[in-house]
């Protein structure tokens, strides 16, 4: 049951549109083609159940979490009256 104007589902529809999204996001991220079987950062071996995991990997674990913080962006849906007077 929507509220206001809307149309029933339409939560449901922003829901399931946000989580298309980050589905999209994370397996565009993902790597492809041929690994590597040291990490191109910081040179360690990377653990051969990663790379069979992940086809195409070129980062060991320690540094692929520093380089995945920066993504953790949300999407405001809702258009909160915050982002409205930006």
């Amino acid at each position: 049951m929507a509220g206001g104007w809307a149309r029933d589902g339409a939560v449901q529809d922003q829901i399931d549109d946000s989580v298309a999204d980050a589905v999209l996001a994370a397996r565009a991220s993902m790597p492809s083609g041929t690994g590597e079987p040291f990490c191109t950062i910081c040179g360690d071996d990377i653990p051969d159940g990663r790379r069979r995991a992940l086809p195409g990997v070129r980062t060991c674990i320690t540094c692929q979490s520093g380089r995945d913080r920066p993504l953790a962006a949300t999407f405001n849906r809702r258009g909160s009256k915050d982002s409205q007077l930006r």
